[in-house]
């Protein structure tokens, strides 16, 4: 699904430290900004307006008031009709300078409110960046656990009662760190998935027979996470005795999720076995793998030369033949 929609009054509520101030009448809370990249008018300020977009943030730093400021009438009035021809969300202006009164005035015409921060330029836009790439990603929720084991983001997936929770519990114990249980919120960004847990369960599990327990009150902050990357993906399973399992390695498994492939690893679940140490070598094995030694791959070369070198040579001899 795509990421929810941004309005500017959530921006300026965000506790983003824009030291943002409303300085057009009108309202324009609600207005609705279209992509996390903002806008620099550039050479709209002389009448050219092919570059902007409708509904982003227009962002005015000091080149531009300077601009403005020194323009006759007739060149100021061209370049505002022109910055707002594509109708921005919002109009920001930067450093805490003043803009021009007949800016705001055809912003409030427009209903475009006009915000002015005392921030330099390049904060502004890093701040306002940054928060809008995180809220306006594209994102779904998962029926999960997100764990971070040895500083691998684990995915644990499986269905009701096969003892997701419980598993988490037991790594956390160890020493490994909580993002979220029962529901994972993910979001894609820069061609990866990042998982947070959601609302008011974050930093709470359930425990059947238990109930609902705070980790961070538990275990204390060094237990949770806010947020991290989804770098593997352990699926329980129901042990069958019918089903043959992967026992070399070399069946690699993929998870798509908002079309970013995840790798994964299906564990069966049957009495006696230690879930929580398998997801840590599990953790460990993965580290080995971006590190580029893959020990399955390595076993079979190495039993493949083993065979080779064993194998005797061909041919025949003739005088023990005959």
């Amino acid at each position: 699904m795509v990421g929810a929609a941004v309005t500017v009054g959530e921006l300026l509520a965000a506790e983003l430290g824009l030291e943002a101030t409303v300085v057009t009448a009108g309202a324009g809370s609600g207005r609705v900004i279209s992509a996390p990249r903002i806008q620099k008018p550039g050479l709209a300020l002389t009448g050219w307006d092919e570059q902007l977009h409708d509904g982003r943030l227009l962002i005015l730093g000091g080149t531009e008031i300077a601009y403005l400021d020194g323009c006759d009438g007739p060149a100021r009035a061209l370049a505002i009709a022109t910055m707002l021809k594509a109708v921005p969300a919002a109009v920001m202006v930067a450093r805490g300078l003043a803009a021009p009164p007949e800016l705001i005035a055809a912003c409030d015409a427009v209903g475009v409110p006009v915000v002015a921060s005392s921030l330099i330029t390049s904060d502004l836009i890093v701040r306002i960046t940054n928060w809008l790439a995180e809220r306006m990603a594209p994102q779904t929720s998962i029926h999960g656990v997100l764990l971070d084991v040895l500083g691998i983001g684990i995915l644990l997936l499986g269905p009701s009662g096969i003892g997701k929770s419980e598993t988490a519990l037991d790594l956390v114990v160890r020493g490994h760190r909580l993002v979220a249980d029962d529901i994972v919120i993910i979001r894609k960004k820069a061609g990866f998935v990042f998982g947070s847990g959601s609302g008011i369960i974050r930093h709470h599990m359930e425990i059947r027979g238990l109930g609902i327990i705070n980790i961070k009150d538990l275990f204390g902050v060094a237990a949770i996470r806010e947020a991290k990357k989804v770098e593997l993906v352990v699926e329980l399973v129901e042990w069958d005795a019918n089903e043959e399992y992967d026992r070399l390695g070399l069946d690699e498994k993929l998870y798509t999720v908002l079309d970013v492939q995840v790798p994964m690893v299906r564990l069966p679940v049957r009495p006696g076995r230690n879930l929580s140490t398998i997801i840590e070598v599990a953790a460990r094995n993965q580290l080995l793998k971006f590190q580029g030694h893959h020990s399955a791959r390595e076993f079979q070369e190495r039993l493949n030369q083993a065979i080779a070198e064993a194998r005797p040579a061909r041919g025949f001899d003739v005088d023990v033949i005959e």
